[in-house]
């Protein structure tokens, strides 16, 4: 069998695989070591089998995920989410759409210390979807604003999709951070503009809320200081050059913690569930990483990412239209397939066309999770759609689709203005210090 035909069926093996609901990680680990034994020998599969997963689940570096995903934890238990929606609330509320508004910039605010769409959709479902039935709004409206909100979770930074796409390309997690961070806040601005848009055309979806005065509105604001100052430390320390990722992510743990034991509401059962989380968040991450690096070498010895790149290379079609081509067979991807599962399936075999089309591997990176979020939101996989329709189970799964229709196009405004405009991108992490 020649290493090309391997590869195909090595692919094959792995969709079936994936198709009777094998995990991600163990999938790719039994082709991995299967490809590798075939390929080179049966030792070198059991030596990797034997030594690897260890070997690299005790490097101190990917402390960094269990600290930020200790930090959103702490976050969620000491309520800065619902602190955030109030002072959106008391902004933008008394204004047509200003209820789906709010919750969009609540998302926002939460994702810059959750890093987990699934978290920001819920914790604000929870919060936000009451006061918008209780004036009248249109389900779609809510629904699609809170499922897409959410999405923000995995770009702007801390982000744990943005941490495995680091490790799997070999990139800076804080430069990468630095990259989502003015995309997130573009593709928030977009959000909020769709839900005006949406409530200009149709009034009646989304009724004005009650106006708080100016006095109140700056007495709410102080109740989000500490997400903010969280926020700033975080990373603000990371682009002067202050802490590493790994030291600002253990600052973050702990400033929420303390947060949380002064607003008294982490309580013994809180804390070991927010531990738990971790642990199980944390676990399915490292899964996930050490199948994708016995996959890996199991793809360089079939040599189709080399062989790939160096056609698409020779080929007389200019880089943008290629690499809009990616883009769409990602979209497509991403209505039936989880987005951790397609990153870490393709980076390895797209990563080499992009490097040879001269395509920035950070820059590439933030496109590539914006399109997993439009796949977050993607009939029929969607995931925080079935997150949303937890949250409101009397509103119908085509309704939720429906009111997410907006907020799907806006984030492909917001692929194409990064195509246009890839500085966005990496103005930060060009400007950081101590890189």
């Amino acid at each position: 069998m020649t290493p090309t035909m391997a590869g195909i069926a090595g692919f094959l093996a792995l969709f079936v695989l994936l198709a009777i609901r094998m995990p991600i990680g163990l999938a790719m680990m039994i082709v991995g070591a299967a490809g590798i034994a075939i390929l080179n020998s049966t030792t070198a599969a059991l030596n990797n089998l034997g030594s690897f997963a260890y070997s690299y689940s005790a490097v101190f570096t990917l402390s960094v995920i269990p600290l930020f995903v200790l930090m959103g934890a702490f976050a969620s238990v000491s309520g800065m989410g619902a602190d955030m929606y109030r002072t959106a609330y008391a902004w933008v509320g008394h204004r047509r759409g200003g209820l789906a508004a709010a919750t969009i910039i609540a998302c926002a605010g939460f994702a810059a210390l959750s890093g987990s769409s699934i978290a920001a959709a819920a914790t604000m479902g929870k919060v936000s979807l009451p006061e918008m039935e209780r004036y009248n709004y249109s389900p779609r409206l809510a629904t699609g604003s809170i499922a897409a909100g959410g999405t923000l979770g995995i770009l702007i930074p801390p982000s744990t999709v943005l941490i495995v796409y680091a490790l799997l390309t070999e990139q800076s997690v804080g430069r990468l951070f630095l990259a989502g961070f003015l995309p997130g806040l573009l593709l928030t601005v977009l959000f909020v503009a769709t839900v005006f848009i949406v409530a200009i055309m149709n009034p009646n979806a989304g009724p004005p809320g009650e106006r708080i005065g100016l006095g109140d509105r700056f007495k709410v604001l102080l109740n989000s200081g500490a997400l903010v100052f969280v926020v700033l430390i975080v990373i603000g320390g990371i682009y002067s050059g202050i802490f590493t990722v790994t030291e600002a992510a253990a600052v973050g743990a702990f400033l929420t913690f303390l947060h949380a034991l002064w607003t008294r509401r982490l309580t013994i059962a809180k804390f070991l569930d927010a531990l738990l989380d971790t642990i199980k968040t944390t676990a399915m991450v490292f899964f996930i990483l050490i199948g994708a690096h016995f996959f890996a070498p199991f793809l360089a010895l079939t040599r189709i990412p080399v062989n790939l790149a160096d056609a698409i290379g020779d080929l007389a079609i200019p880089a943008l239209a290629i690499l809009l081509v990616i883009i769409v067979v990602y979209i497509i991807l991403g209505t039936f397939m989880e987005g951790f599962a397609m990153m870490v399936l393709t980076v390895p075999i797209v990563l080499p066309i992009i490097t040879t089309l001269g395509y920035d591997p950070i820059w590439f990176g933030i496109i590539m999770v914006l399109v997993l979020e439009m796949g977050l939101i993607s009939p029929p996989v969607g995931l925080n759609v079935f997150v949303v329709k937890g949250v409101a189970p009397e509103v119908p799964l085509g309704q939720i689709y429906r009111g997410i229709l907006p907020f799907w196009l806006a984030m492909a405004v917001c692929v194409a203005i990064l195509v246009a405009f890839p500085q966005i991108a990496l103005f930060l992490p060009d400007t950081m210090l101590g890189r």
